[in-house]
């Protein structure tokens, strides 16, 4: 089996559970650390002769990574794509498990388990507290509805205050955005970089909490510690400005 991974999270679910499957990867593929494979470019535009050239027994993508055109070119080109699209924590487990298996993993790796038994009961925080999630700036762009990131936050206590928007990912305006009085702002540090210095300036008086964008967004082996991780982010966030 020769798989090529334009999806980050699951390329490293693949490499640590099933090395040498893993042939072909993007650039913005950086776990598990010191991937020796080819690179084929970027999640949203490969190069998708480099990824024929790779002979591939499977491709796989992601509805919210990767772009249809993309998806539909290789099966065009006979090319076996596997299209994830993971929504909550539960599917997105059972999705990795169907996935390995398929691939040829003789039981559910021990990440998975310990994914499963972490998310089984997950630490909460000490009160529910109402937020909006930036995924970037300029425009403002923040978790809407039905989304794996908001799914995350709810099981740790935290309720998006966009889950309800019609849009999954809306780009609301800053003064709106600053209008819904959240209790919290959550920002991670990817797919854009938030830091101490940019961000938390936008959203004078309001706690922001600096998370890692891999806990909140990946789904692959950063589930088993992600309930973790994010809490101690969440429980800690910076002092209103």
């Amino acid at each position: 089996m020769r798989v090529v991974s334009l999806v980050p999270s699951l390329t490293e679910a693949v490499a640590v559970t099933l090395p040498g499957v893993l042939v072909g990867a993007t650039d913005w593929c950086t776990h598990p650390a010191g991937l020796d494979v080819a690179r084929v470019g970027g999640s949203k535009y490969p190069d998708l002769d480099r990824v024929r050239a790779l002979r591939p027994d499977l491709v796989l993508l992601n509805v919210e990574e990767n772009r249809r055109e993309d998806a539909d070119a290789l099966a065009a080109a006979g090319v076996p794509v596997r299209v994830t699209y993971p929504r909550t924590v539960p599917a997105a487990l059972d999705e990795l498990a169907g996935l390995l298996t398929d691939l040829g993993a003789p039981g559910e790796p021990e990440w998975l388990v310990a994914a499963r038994r972490a998310w089984a009961d997950p630490p909460a925080l000490p009160r529910v507290r109402t937020a909006v999630v930036p995924v970037w700036r300029r425009p403002w762009v923040v978790l809407g509805a039905e989304t794996f990131a908001g799914d995350v936050l709810r099981r740790l206590g935290v309720v998006n205050a966009y889950a309800g928007h019609p849009e999954r990912y809306p780009r609301p305006g800053l003064d709106e955005l600053r209008a819904r009085r959240p209790d919290l702002v959550v920002l991670p540090d990817e797919p854009y970089l938030f830091t101490a210095d940019d961000g938390p300036e936008a959203f004078p008086g309001v706690p922001c909490a600096l998370v890692p964008g891999r806990h909140l967004t990946w789904y692959g082996p950063s589930l088993a510690d992600a309930p973790a991780v994010l809490a101690a982010a969440l429980s800690a966030p910076l002092p209103a400005a």
